[in-house]
């Protein structure tokens, strides 16, 4: 039967739409003083925070850790050798390695004239005194290489910045040249300076960049000259209070802040904070429409947007969280730092923004009215035959976007979420295209750098391993049995003298080839392999960079395979608990897994065939798993709960397309703003941040267009009361 023409019988008392327990009249306020003051309050108590957090940008590089061998776990093997490594050496001195190359061999007099230069910079103040090796040829003539140790702490035992040494290395150089000889700066002081360099644009070029794509979309959506500054001002002072803490938190060694980690806190924080302030920006609106005043539009908007919001904000928290479960320790501390910010964004979104747009009222929108979202009314409809009637007669009212998307989904449901879900998984299947095998500590920075070009030169005239040599640990009883297997393996080019203390010698081994290439990290496994056996009694330890990467991709491999099913089953059981079905929570986080496979598969393939990367670090997927969906189950309870508030009062078919109608554009929206965040990552020529920008950018948008808006609504429809099962909101 037809709901047009019959009406079922109305609750005596229906729950109010999304949060709503007022009635059409509003109720007598508070007092005017209140009014005034609460808001006021709110607004001083977060521009104070504004204002004393302000300094934490200028400081954060000051806490920022960006060698890879600090985040690996205690545990690991590369881990323990860089520890020891000290007690062999008089100094903690960083090594750089100096390349010099010639198109032609070097003469007596070129090298001379090397020489003269290594014995001037011996001079400089950051270099260990007496360390400077002579420059030794290559066989072919053409090249000379030279090691000098940094120093990276000063006499008064303050830190050194690696990136500052070798700036002023570099600027030596470039100074003092020899005619018809390059220099490099390549090794791991190279290497480190030119990834520190990478980050240092981090806390102005890309926040700029970020701020200024997102107030462009805002103008765009709003048409408005205060609104996009309101919103953006509260996303500035969430990330502005995030940061402030999360630097208290580095400088007491609560939290370990890499370069990688500000950049993702930056834009989540903004992202985060734009997309909770639009919901509550649209609810305001409609409100604000019914009311007209600005306190009563506050009070039934804030108390209709918390449970979204907060819902939202603590499934992504708990999705973070899981990072915790993580050995990688720059995992580990993504987790709580990206949870802060998050805190900060739901706070700034439900205190500072009511505050702001109470004390704007309607000019906020101006040059527009404040109007309801969505204005077609619905008639009750009874489930089955008649909901489906029902929702078509609803669904055929309206115009504009989103009652067309609204009257494709009721007349073709099935066809449409067939199509869509069909469409997302051709694009999974260039998942397995994904290079996420790790990749080279040099190929770590976009484009060429001093000590990427250092490195190829070494890699084409000495052995490969010559900059970054494999270090080996082992009880000096045994130096003859280590140093005789060192020799015989054929991934070794040469072994170093030993250095003894406490009992214990330490080697270096020069590989055969680039110490993070496949040739070299086999070699570390088959000498770890080796020296486990018994004849060496499990006491002889392989570090060094190529050790790192190898633990690294190792540990990232097993955070994937643990975290990535502990993520899912935390948001499976939140969904089940907030929507109190089982139905429906499957169907989210199926959508939101096909979702991710689709934009890992897309940008696997755009990776390789677009911007030809040398591959992707192992930990990628992970980060772009956690990322999006998270994030993609905050669109989902976006829609899901106002569905769910919908269907108490019309039925569950009519509830999807009101749902659909009320929150489409604010989820559009929030997806514009949190992609073009993310993307913002490109701007920095750092290859992890860039790969997991276009992840989780393109991700958001498939999200929003086509999951959110396609294939959940058509499937949903399709499923009808199935859908909460075992209770359907009508009898909550």
């Amino acid at each position: 039967m037809s709901s047009v023409g019959t009406r079922t019988p109305t609750p005596k008392n229906p729950p109010p739409p999304f949060g709503d327990t007022t009635t059409g009249s509003p109720r007598p306020g508070p007092r005017r003083w209140l009014r005034i003051t609460l808001p006021a309050v709110l607004i001083i108590i977060w521009f104070v925070a504004f204002s004393m957090g302000g300094r934490a940008f200028s400081e954060v590089n000051g806490v920022s850790v960006n060698d890879p061998a600090e985040h690996l776990p205690a545990s690991a093997e590369a881990t323990v050798v860089n520890d020891l490594q000290p007690a062999f050496r008089d100094s903690d001195a960083l090594p750089a390695t100096l390349v010099f190359v010639a198109d032609t061999p070097l003469d007596a007099g070129q090298l001379k004239g090397i020489n003269t230069v290594l014995e001037k910079v011996q001079a400089l103040d950051t270099v260990v005194p007496a360390s400077v090796s002579p420059a030794r040829p290559s066989g072919d003539g053409l090249a000379a290489v030279s090691f000098v140790p940094l120093q990276t702490h000063a006499a008064d035992g303050s830190t050194v910045k690696t990136r500052v040494s070798v700036e002023e290395l570099r600027s030596f150089l470039a100074g003092h040249p020899v005619p018809g000889v390059d220099v490099y700066v390549a090794g791991p002081a190279g290497m480190s300076a030119d990834i520190g360099g990478a980050f240092a644009g981090l806390d102005g070029l890309l926040l700029l960049v970020a701020l200024a794509v997102v107030l462009l979309i805002l103008v765009a959506v709003y048409r408005s000259p205060l609104l996009p500054i309101i919103v953006l001002g509260t996303a500035m002072a969430a990330l502005t209070a995030a940061m402030a803490t999360v630097v208290a938190l580095a400088k007491a060694d609560v939290v370990t802040l890499s370069g990688q980690t500000e950049g993702i806190l930056m834009i989540l924080v903004v992202g985060a904070a734009t997309d909770y302030s639009l919901l509550y920006v649209s609810r305001f609106q409609a409100e604000l429409a019914r009311f007209g005043r600005g306190w009563e539009a506050t009070r039934v908007a804030w108390r209709a947007s918390i449970g979204p919001i907060a819902a939202s904000g603590g499934t992504v928290i708990a999705g973070l969280l899981c990072l915790l479960l993580s050995q990688m320790n720059s995992h580990r501390a993504l987790g709580p730092v990206a949870a802060l910010g998050i805190v900060f964004a739901m706070l700034a979104a439900l205190t500072l923004l009511p505050a702001l747009l109470m004390w704007a009222g309607k000019a906020a929108y101006w040059p527009r009215k404040p109007r309801a979202v969505d204005a077609a009314e619905g008639r009750p409809a009874a489930s089955g035959a008649g909901d489906r009637d029902g929702a078509r007669a609803y669904a055929a009212t309206g115009r504009g976007l989103w009652p067309a998307v609204t009257r494709l989904v009721s007349s073709r449901p099935r066809t449409v979420w067939i199509a869509t879900a069909l469409l997302l998984v051709i694009g999974c299947l260039g998942v397995g295209q994904l290079k996420a095998e790790g990749i080279s500590q040099t190929d770590f920075v976009i484009g060429q750098t001093d000590s990427k070009s250092g490195q190829a030169v070494l890699a084409e005239h000495f052995a490969a391993g010559s900059g970054a040599p494999t270090v080996v640990i082992a009880p000096a009883g045994q130096i003859g049995k280590v140093t005789d297997a060192l020799s015989k393996d054929p991934g070794v080019d040469s072994v170093g003298r030993p250095t003894e203390h406490d009992g214990k010698v330490m080697l270096s081994a020069t590989l055969k080839d680039a110490p993070e290439s496949a040739a070299a990290e086999q070699t570390v496994q088959r000498l770890r392999t080796e020296f486990d056996a018994p004849a060496f009694g499990g006491q002889v330890l392989v570090g060094g960079n190529t050790a790192v990467a190898l633990d690294t991709r190792d540990a990232s491999v097993h955070d994937r395979n643990l975290i990535i099913p502990v993520v899912l089953g935390v948001i499976a059981l939140i969904l089940v608990v907030l929507l109190r079905s089982i139905v429906a929570p499957l169907v989210l986080v199926a959508s939101t897994v096909l979702s991710f496979g689709t934009a890992l598969g897309v940008s696997a393939l755009v990776f390789n065939g677009v911007f030809d990367f040398p591959g992707a670090d192992a930990s990628v997927p992970l980060y772009g798993f956690v990322f999006l969906v998270a994030l993609g189950v905050d669109y989902n309870i976006f829609l899901m709960t106002r569905v769910r508030e919908e269907t108490a009062l019309h039925g569950t078919r009519i509830g999807i397309l009101r749902g659909l109608r009320a929150t489409g554009g604010v989820i559009t929206s929030a997806g514009l703003v949190l992609a073009a965040t993310f993307a913002a990552l490109g701007v920095l020529p750092v290859l992890f941040l860039a790969q997991l920008g276009f992840i989780v950018a393109f991700g958001v948008l498939l999200d929003t267009i086509v999951v959110r808006s396609l294939l959940v609504p058509a499937l949903a429809y399709d499923l009808g009361d199935k859908l909460w099962w075992p209770r359907h909101p009508r009898r909550s």
